[in-house]
């Protein structure tokens, strides 16, 4: 191992080869069985033993340190399921082999670094105090989804800090991005069933017509948004499922539209919600008809702690340069990381990907980053985490396993 590196050559080669295989052998959410035996065969391999199943597809180690001092408790968070998108990147060596399924958000490159992280601390474990849980986060994509099982379990609880990360095709490859407070938005979803009254196409008075009521649902329901919610919330509310009806001459008597709730305001989350019912059922009664919204929960928001962002901006500036670090945007999207950014102080950093050839976005056929950006991705990773184990830097980490 070079002086100035975290990881061993043989530890390099594992977290590239488990990158390779979770690529050409992508699984989706809930299903990430193979990905499952593969990486606890590799921290076998390893000497590292006892990890834990969680939410039946996942994995959780830990590393207790065995230096004396004041212990601290940090988990560390690699999602690992796959997206259902057919790639196109012919070019890679490692493509995926399985039809339709690709890692298009880029977790197995999530996975790795989460391997890596793990297998230094492991081999550093006499040198700190307390303990890291690296979580290898299944079915991040689809309900139901794995940070559900984060909180019911209580994994977390007596933790100090989580760390999460994510590749970013908006961002340079080698550059490294956060943000304080609200990261990603929360996801809820809802169905609605709207119920009226089947009548003939050309006697519509003698029915109730589901499908105008769900286009003046659709209609209605984004004045909650413009008229309701301040603009800093950042709300949204998409119908993205729509279904009704049989012919063309006949009255629809049922329609059930499915869509999602989106916004960065824990305080008026509970709101935007229920007010998406409120106009259901306002807008059925005024026509006559029926609604039934179900909402279910989904993640709520990712919120960044500030002193873990200035940690993390210090820690790049000082490592690999103050060009390098990025006050970045909120993303429009959501993450279940945000389940964790509930529980503890948690960050939530972007690492870029875009240099040409890696021009596409994240759940696109033509998504790619290079093998490049893992071993500095992964060291950095480290080294905030040693930060924060030991309010210090991992520099003595570095001498101590300088031979190795």
């Amino acid at each position: 191992m070079h002086p100035n590196t975290l990881l061993t050559d043989v530890e390099s080669d594992a977290i590239l080869e488990l990158r390779h295989a979770m690529h050409r052998e992508p699984e989706l959410s809930n299903h990430e069985v193979k990905t499952q035996t593969r990486i606890l065969a590799m921290l076998d391999r390893f000497g590292l033993t006892g990890a834990h199943v969680f939410h039946n597809t996942g994995i959780y180690v830990d590393i207790v340190g065995g230096a004396s001092g004041e212990g601290r408790s940090i988990a560390v968070r690699g999602d690992i399921d796959a997206l259902p998108i057919h790639e196109t990147r012919d070019d890679l060596p490692y493509r995926s082999q399985v039809p339709g399924v690709m890692h298009a958000c880029g977790h197995d490159m999530h996975g790795s670094i989460a391997l890596g992280a793990a297998l230094a601390f492991h081999r550093m474990r006499d040198n700190f105090a307390g303990k890291v849980r690296v979580f290898f986060h299944p079915a991040e994509e689809a309900e139901p989804v794995g940070g559900r099982s984060i909180e019911k379990d209580g994994l977390l609880d007596g933790f100090d800090h989580a760390v999460g990360f994510h590749v970013s095709p908006d961002m340079a490859a080698g550059t490294f991005g956060a943000r304080e407070g609200p990261v990603a938005k929360s996801s809820d979803e809802f169905r609605l069933a709207i119920t009226g009254t089947i009548s003939h196409g050309a006697m519509p008075y003698k029915g109730v017509d589901a499908i105008a009521i769900a286009a003046a649902f659709i209609n209605e329901v984004q004045k909650v948004v413009s008229r309701e919610m301040p603009p800093e919330d950042c709300a949204v509310v998409t119908v993205g499922i729509i279904h009704g009806g049989e012919a063309n001459n006949i009255i629809c008597p049922s329609v059930v539209l499915e869509g999602t709730i989106r916004t960065k305001s824990t305080e008026r989350r509970p709101l935007l919600s229920q007010r998406v019912c409120d106009i259901a059922a306002g807008v059925a009664t005024m026509h006559r008809g029926q609604a039934d919204c179900v909402i279910s929960d989904g993640g709520p928001p990712v919120t960044n702690d500030p002193e873990l962002v200035e940690r993390f901006r210090q820690l790049v500036c000082e490592t690999v340069g103050k060009d390098h670090f990025r006050e970045v945007k909120m993303m429009e999207g959501s993450d279940d990381f945000g389940f964790y950014s509930a529980r503890v102080p948690a960050i939530y950093f972007l690492f870029g990907s875009r240099e040409p050839g890696n021009e596409s976005g994240l759940h696109t056929p033509t998504f790619g980053a290079s093998d490049s950006l893992l071993i500095p991705t992964t060291e950095l990773t480290i080294k905030y985490c040693w930060s924060l184990l030991n309010r210090g830097t991992v520099q003595h980490a570095d001498q101590r396993h300088a031979g190795e």
